[in-house]
């Protein structure tokens, strides 16, 4: 079965700020409002350090 790339929708779990990132991400993402590491990247799909909303391209 292989994993396909997608738009997420994550949570912060320190300010509750929602935003949007690749499922797929090169470089660590941060919270645009406090700063904590959302995802790091891992050469396929990124690992999520947060909360998954929801898949956004659904």
């Amino acid at each position: 079965m292989k994993k396909e790339s997608k738009f997420i929708k994550v949570k912060c779990e320190d300010c509750e700020n929602e935003q949007v990132i690749f499922s797929k991400v090169s470089n660590n993402v941060e919270c645009n409002i406090c700063g904590r590491t959302l995802a790091v990247p891992t050469g396929g799909i990124a690992d999520i350090k947060t909360k998954v909303v929801k898949r956004v391209d659904e």
